[in-house]
């Protein structure tokens, strides 16, 4: 089990640690990337190389403690050369998503005062050049694309111009670097991650080397994770979770780290690079499971009843094993039912994987003992992006699907009197940058409060509840927690996107998204004719046919937590379209607002029928 060397008590002291210490113990590569359809290694020595030059060209532009730096890009080699660039000189990063929209990045920009911006291609650059003027702080910017340079445009360079500039800088000034790394002290800002929140104006969360690293450092202690594991990162560089996790965690502990092309490819790059963890969000367990069991319902009977059987012998197996009783007659089934389905399901991810860690969001119960019992281990945590960002992490050997875990060592959680969840501890934030009204309303003695509602079960494993601005009221009085009920319908292999609706209504309804592929198999199987997706959730049948699923999922509910109604649209919630935010999570508010109409002509049907 790796642990943090006592020599890195910063970003760019792990830069250094990297770079002298590990480089000259090893010859395993620090890094995978994709070129030309081929992962390339990327060595430690390569690494330092590149890094160096980049921060030495960034210091010839003027680029000093303290100044802000933007990055828009997707994940990539260049994004970890420009952050521990930016750090090694003392100054601070601002990662943006690459979804935003151009309004999103100048507020960002303006709010942080960046004085350079690095973007990865010209989609991002456009972008950029549209609100240019706007951006008064901005020097210069950076395109890591070579092709996508635009000698025209003012003060743009390419990742090598910057690098070629370093070269000779650094002839001038040899020392700079290591002299600035020296001076980088743990209760120095690190970075600045705006979150996008679910309303309003993005607010700035202001982290120190020391908050993420007393992150870092708690991961080691808690995951057996070592130089020998290998990782897959498709999670946006730019969120905490796979910048502390899937990067700076997966960097300290000495493994070697491979990126996803893109989300789409993710499955490909599973078989190719053959990860032992990867970080990831429970979007991507429905993603799998929904494919797995579509494959198992186009087989013969025969086939379909020996998964099932396997499923229900490795839920058993996993329950026994826990209590150390295995009987042998279950020890012999669970071996001819690893043989027949769960090595074959294994070998999706490569066949090596050790556990996936999932965070961003909550992860069914049912998922999670599916995975289980195929022997894939989800070892699920919860946190923030003020809390750099883990609070509570379930453990390889003391896990309980439905919760997440217990806290992180050093972090402190107590349930507030309303059920509010407050954590402390060496990695909440500093504050929202120059917005201190926020700040107070957050942070009040040393405490975070998170918004989650939640609690401690009999165990010490914590609960999510739900989010407490999620929760409302129906007219008669009751609470509703909708993030739950939704989980419950998000199983459904017909459903894609579920928003609950009844805040201060006497029933609940739901917005459902279907799951297209889904529904159109089901509409040819029945001689449903349709011409689009537009025919089809118009269609009498298909909403019969869906009402029958949801009031099959619904019995367990109580009755006022059932949905009397639902209206199927036509699309997916989108970033592009403001419904969800970058880290996929959905604007409750702004979806209600947008189909108002809707949801009242639900609400008017209902109406009618009770009378």
């Amino acid at each position: 089990m790796a642990q943090l060397h006592n020599s890195i008590t910063t970003i760019p002291r792990l830069f250094k640690y990297l770079a002298e210490t590990v480089a000259n113990e090893t010859t395993k590569p620090l890094m995978k990337h994709k070129v030309e359809g081929k992962y390339i290694p990327i060595s430690y020595d390569e690494f330092r190389e590149q890094t160096e030059n980049f921060a030495y060209g960034l210091a010839s532009l003027g680029v000093k403690s303290s100044d802000k730096v933007a990055i828009i890009s997707e994940n990539r080699p260049e994004w970890v050369y420009s952050d521990m660039a930016i750090l090694s000189l003392g100054a601070i990063d601002v990662p943006l998503y690459p979804s935003l929209t151009a309004d999103s990045v100048e507020f960002i920009i303006n709010n942080s005062e960046s004085k350079g911006i690095i973007v990865s291609n010209k989609l991002q650059l456009t972008k950029f050049l549209k609100i240019r003027d706007n951006c008064k702080s901005i020097e210069f910017i950076v395109v890591l694309n070579e092709k996508d340079f635009n000698p025209e445009v003012k003060g743009l360079f390419t990742f090598q111009q910057i690098q070629e500039l370093g070269k000779k800088f650094k002839k001038e000034n040899p020392d700079l670097l290591k002299d600035s790394i020296e001076k980088v002290k743990p209760e120095d800002i690190c970075t600045i991650i705006y979150t996008s929140g679910t309303t309003g104006e993005p607010k700035g969360v202001v982290l120190t080397h020391n908050n993420i690293l007393s992150n870092v450092r708690a991961a080691l202690e808690v995951f057996p994770i070592g130089k020998d594991d290998v990782f897959l990162s498709f999670l946006p560089l730019c969120h905490i979770f796979e910048r502390m996790a899937g990067y700076y965690t997966a960097f300290s502990s000495g493994g070697t780290i491979c990126y996803a092309e893109s989300i789409e490819t993710v499955a490909q790059n599973l078989l190719e690079i053959r990860p032992t963890i990867m970080t990831t969000v429970p979007r991507l367990f429905e993603r799998i499971h929904s494919k797995i069991m579509k494959n198992v319902e186009s087989q013969p009977e025969k086939k379909q009843k020996i998964f099932h059987w396997a499923i229900e012998v490795g839920k058993e197996y996993q329950k026994a094993r826990k209590l150390k009783k295995v009987p042998f007659s279950l020890a012999a089934k669970h071996k001819i039912a690893d043989k027949l389905v769960f090595k074959k399901l294994r070998e999706r991810t490569g066949g090596r994987l050790r556990f996936f860690i999932s965070g961003g969001a909550a992860l069914s119960k049912d998922l999670g003992e599916f995975f289980e019992a195929v022997g894939i281990l989800i070892i699920e945590g919860y946190g923030l992006t003020e809390s750099s960002p883990v609070i509570a992490a379930n453990r390889l050997d003391d896990y309980k699907f439905g919760t997440v875990g217990k806290p992180f060592p050093g972090v402190e959680v107590k349930i507030a009197p309303d059920g509010e969840i407050l954590a402390k501890g060496p990695n909440i934030m500093q504050g929202y940058y120059k917005n201190p009204k926020e700040t107070e309303a957050t942070i009040k003695d040393g405490w975070l409060y998170t918004g989650d509602i939640g609690e401690f079960d009999s165990e010490g494993f914590l609960k999510i509840t739900d989010r407490k601005k999620h929760l409302f009221k129906t007219s008669a009085g009751k609470y509703i927690a909708p993030t739950p009920i939704e989980n419950l319908f998000l199983a459904s292999k017909y459903i894609d996107q579920f928003v609950l609706i009844g805040d201060r209504r006497m029933f609940l309804t739901a917005l459902i998204v279907p799951d297209f592929e889904a529904l159109k198999e089901y509409a040819d199987s029945n001689n449903i004719k349709y011409n689009d997706v537009a025919d089809l959730i118009k269609d009498e049948r298909i909403n019969k046919f869906l009402e029958n699923e949801l009031n099959q999922m619904q019995r367990t509910l109580a009755n006022y937590e059932r949905v009397r109604k639902f209206a199927l649209l036509d699309r997916p919630f989108s970033i592009e379209t403001g419904e969800i935010t970058p880290s996929l999570k959905i604007r409750r508010k702004y979806i209600e607002e947008r189909y108002r109409d809707l949801i009242e002509r639900m609400y008017e049907s209902l109406e009618k029928k009770s009378e």
